[in-house]
């Protein structure tokens, strides 16, 4: 049996300090505040303004590593792996095709400043487009007229000398056979002796 008298019994239990999780618990609450009003202010700022989407002004070059061969090792910079690589992301992109999706897509043009809405046209913008378009039907429409009738004209040039050399070849043989006039007598014992004419000496 344990003696009672004089000695202090320890007690094995973890003690709590009140004061300091009542301080811990207050800083929490201050802090939540804090956020809160940030989100509120955050939500009463007006929202960042990005440009609208446009069309690209560069050739995307797809094909200038074609069939080339490289050598890849642990050290190379990711923008000198194979594949792709997105400078505005700073990834790496395995083929073509994932690649146009990726620049097309929400997340690089979001990097470039742009949101995913188009610039919507007014009616006097799209009647420039119209007549701009139609400008340019015409001047190809009289190129390929221009073109047409150059071509056209020297079909006729051909067919002419064509025909012309045709006309010669015939007139030469209608005088090769006009000048070979049958001997009589063949043309007697033929039968053909009262048909042509004959020479009168």
């Amino acid at each position: 049996m344990a003696s009672t008298s004089g000695a202090k019994v320890e007690d094995h239990r973890r003690k709590w300090d009140r004061s300091e999780y009542e301080r811990l618990a207050i800083e929490r609450k201050l802090d939540e505040r804090q956020r809160i009003e940030e989100e509120v202010q955050k939500k009463k700022d007006p929202p960042v303004q990005r440009e609208m989407l446009k069309p690209r002004e560069y050739k995307v070059d797809l094909q200038s590593r074609l069939n080339k061969s490289q050598v890849i090792t642990k050290t190379t910079p990711s923008c000198h792996q194979g594949g792709y690589y997105c400078n505005v992301c700073d990834c790496v992109v395995k083929d073509s095709i994932n690649f146009l999706d990726h620049i097309n897509g929400k997340k690089h043009q979001k990097n470039l400043g742009m949101s995913m809405r188009v610039e919507r046209s007014s009616l006097d913008q799209v009647k420039q487009r119209f007549e701009s378009n139609k400008k340019k039907a015409d001047e190809k429409k009289k190129e390929y007229d221009f073109e047409e009738r150059v071509r056209e004209l020297k079909e006729e040039e051909e067919k002419h000398k064509a025909y012309k050399k045709n006309k010669r070849k015939r007139r030469a043989q209608d005088a090769d056979l006009d000048g070979d006039e049958m001997d009589p007598e063949m043309a007697a014992m033929m039968g053909f002796a009262g048909f042509g004419g004959s020479k009168k000496s």
